[in-house]
């Protein structure tokens, strides 16, 4: 029986298939096989200091073993509170072959959202390192009796360390990364592994709620592996272990779990791994390490486009830039092809798809502020916003709804959110938007951020890519504020470019008056030296809102 052909595959790459096979294993096995394949070649450099392949299994089996050996039951988890380190990769891979679940924890989160997420994932064990911002809530956490034990990576082990440290203490509780795995001997057989076994609980909505907890298989991360070699192997044709990506994404966040570690792991690619994102140390890595690929998100690209002498920066190493993690604005990806000669392309996706669910074709037609078409394996489609089960047609604004074998079957301890998420197999991800007659989908806003004024529906996305136009802004964010006469109105909260003069309401409405509706006019605006972001280095319109609130609060009395 023939299937349907998607609107989408005509706008497929050369030697690109939306139907190539989506083949998923388990992560032991694909960090077992890139051993096998690469063994003594580079895996990840740190500080200079080089990991092969072979001892990144190695340091896996032996924290695996020593897991097996001390954590009660499989149905207990781990806890990851890491940065940027070996140690992430060696406890990630660790734990999964022991067969026992993870949980990431954000470094930025708050103690009551650590505690919560501990308590939620059934994590009794904590690994962590002595960086001083980190061990001391590791520490608190232990004492508040959330955790049982707190293994603890030596961070002088990779050399001088860029931030503080502070001594591991001898206590009842503490043990550190070196002591915990060093005697660990390997079972006689190792657990089995089955693809449909739960690898991680990925936390997500803490900016709109309690965080809930995707529900991500062994299948689900190997099914976004699969479909990102599916999508860009053809199109950059370089043979496995040619290329060198830099690594200052989180990889507590699934964008780079997924992209960078796990995707670079499998194809036997250098990992040039770094605990923060510093501009000038990503300029170096590309000019004097030759680096080949820059996964970064929008904020990361503004401040480069925005540093000084980067018009004399030799990017001549680089074969692919990409942006993710939130959109990027129009404005800055021209600005920087200008600048660098490189097309800054991305994607879409969610934690929920682990994160795999569109791309903008290496060398297609330019489309501004598109995400791109579905993956391999990805079907996407555009449903009623009012009524989740009707479709809409090319050019119709609603909610995009996903399937793959990529996506979360739900969330953690959460029946009814998961009830809500899914209608006819699809998950609703509540991302408003639209498909083109090529089948490249445009996001104009998210569901939760939609403002509604006068009754017409504004997506501050549309506003803000029109504010990033204005040659005085570097960054800028939009929410809706109560208005009386129209219920909500857009305000606009910008950060200036350096040394720019600044502008009034009245001029930015006069510069905004031919790029968007007047229904979208925002009507107040607000510049302050810096904007709050994610842990992830994404702009957070949470304390945003929170500030409305607290002023409109404040001022009612």
């Amino acid at each position: 029986m023939s299937r349907p052909i998607f609107p989408w595959e005509r706008s497929y790459p050369q030697n690109v298939r939306w139907d190539s096979p989506i083949k998923t294993t388990t992560l032991p096995q694909l960090l077992d096989d890139a051993v096998a394949a690469f063994g003594d070649s580079p895996a990840i450099e740190y500080r200079d200091k080089r990991i092969s392949f072979r001892e990144l299994g190695r340091q896996a089996d032996a924290m695996a073993a020593a897991l097996i050996g001390s954590v009660a039951s499989r149905d207990e988890a781990v806890a990851l509170y890491l940065p940027n380190t070996p140690y992430h990769p060696y406890a990630f891979f660790g734990a999964a072959k022991a067969g026992i679940r993870l949980a990431h924890l954000s470094p930025l989160d708050a103690e009551r959202e650590l505690a919560h997420k501990l308590h939620d994932s059934g994590a009794r064990t904590l690994v962590t390192t002595n960086l001083a911002g980190m061990l001391p809530m590791a520490l608190k956490l232990l004492d508040s009796g959330h955790v049982d034990r707190v293994i603890v990576g030596e961070d002088a082990v990779w050399g001088p360390s860029p931030a503080p440290v502070m001594p591991i203490p001898e206590r009842p509780g503490v043990i550190s990364f070196e002591a915990f795995t060093r005697d660990a001997a390997p079972p006689a057989q190792w657990p089995s592994v089955a693809p449909e076994d739960i690898a991680l609980l990925q936390y997500t909505g803490g900016t709109t709620g309690i965080p809930k907890g995707a529900i991500l298989t062994h299948a689900n991360l190997t099914a976004a592996v699969a479909m990102y070699e599916a999508w860009f192997s053809p199109q950059l044709n370089t043979p496995p272990g040619a290329q060198k990506v830099i690594c200052v994404l989180p990889l507590f966040h699934i964008y780079a779990l997924t992209t960078i570690l796990l995707r670079q792991i499998k194809n036997g690619n250098e990992i040039l791994l770094r605990l923060r994102f510093d501009p000038e140390t990503t300029l170096r890595d590309i000019e004097v390490k030759r680096a080949s690929a820059f996964p970064g998100v929008p904020t990361m690209w503004i401040a480069l486009a925005n540093y000084p002498g980067l018009e004399k920066r030799d990017f001549s190493s680089l074969i692919h830039c990409s942006s993710g993690g939130a959109p990027l604005p129009v404005e800055v990806a021209e600005r920087l092809k200008r600048l660098t000669g490189q097309n800054l392309l991305g994607g879409w996706g969610m934690t929920e798809t682990s994160p795999a669910g569109t791309n903008i074709p290496l060398k297609g037609p330019p489309k501004p502020g598109t995400i791109g078409i579905p993956m391999p394996g990805v079907e996407l489609d555009i449903v009623s916003l009012d009524e989740p089960r009707r479709l809409l047609g090319i050019g119709e604004i609603g909610e995009l709804r996903i399937r793959g074998p990529n996506i979360s079957r739900g969330y953690w301890n959460k029946p009814k959110e998961t009830a809500e998420a899914f209608t006819e197999g699809g998950l609703l991800t509540g991302d408003i938007g639209y498909m083109d007659e090529d089948g490249y989908f445009f996001i104009v806003d998210r569901r939760k951020d939609m403002i509604i004024s006068g009754g017409f529906n504004v997506y501050p996305q549309v506003i803000e890519q029109a504010v990033y136009e204005h040659p005085q802004v570097e960054e800028a964010a939009v929410i809706g504020v109560p208005d009386s006469y129209r219920g909500e109105a857009a305000k606009v909260f910008v950060k200036l470019k350096a040394g720019a003069s600044g502008f009034t309401l009245e001029e930015l409405q006069a510069f905004l008056a031919d790029k968007i509706g007047k229904h979208e006019m925002p009507t107040a605006l607000e510049i302050r030296d810096a904007l709050p972001r994610t842990s992830v280095g994404k702009l957070s319109k949470v304390e945003l809102r929170e500030a409305e609130r607290s002023g409109l609060q404040s001022a009612a009395p």
